[in-house]
């Protein structure tokens, strides 16, 4: 077997992979692309460890680690991805980059009876005000 055909496709592989993670916006293609890159290297392992004709197979070692490494990945990535989702609506990774939060919230005056107030009444009435407040700026 000649050594140039897994490395070319390892090579496309990796290349394919590169392209995903720089261009997507989506957090899960984002997570499948470098899954893509993760599978070139083992591709590369494997076929550099059949070609040298290593007696401890050291390359296929290698390529048990990084898969094992690439499933730890995944299941931290995705629990990452459905936690962002969960609490911002979106997996859009353009709109993860800013993780400030942002000052939709209104500020409250502080009052010497804010101890005797209902916090759950001043929830309920919280997005009334904001429509109140947002109709007298228009």
């Amino acid at each position: 077997m000649h050594l140039a055909y897994p490395a070319v496709l390892a090579v496309l592989l990796f290349c394919t992979g590169l392209y995903g993670v720089l261009a997507r916006r989506n957090a899960i293609l984002v997570l499948m692309s470098v899954e893509l890159m993760l599978n070139a290297v083992n591709l590369n392992l494997v076929a550099f460890d059949v070609w040298l004709r290593d007696a401890l197979h050291g390359g296929q070692a290698l390529t048990l680690f990084t898969i094992a490494i690439a499933a730890a990945e995944i299941g931290i990535g995705l629990a990452i991805v459905l936690a962002v989702y969960r609490n911002r609506g979106s997996s859009d990774i353009d709109r993860l980059r800013d993780t400030a939060e942002t000052d939709d919230a209104e500020t409250l005056p502080d009052d010497d009876d804010d101890d005797a107030r209902d916090t759950t009444a001043d929830q309920a009435t919280a997005p009334a005000g904001k429509a109140k407040k947002a109709e007298a700026t228009a």
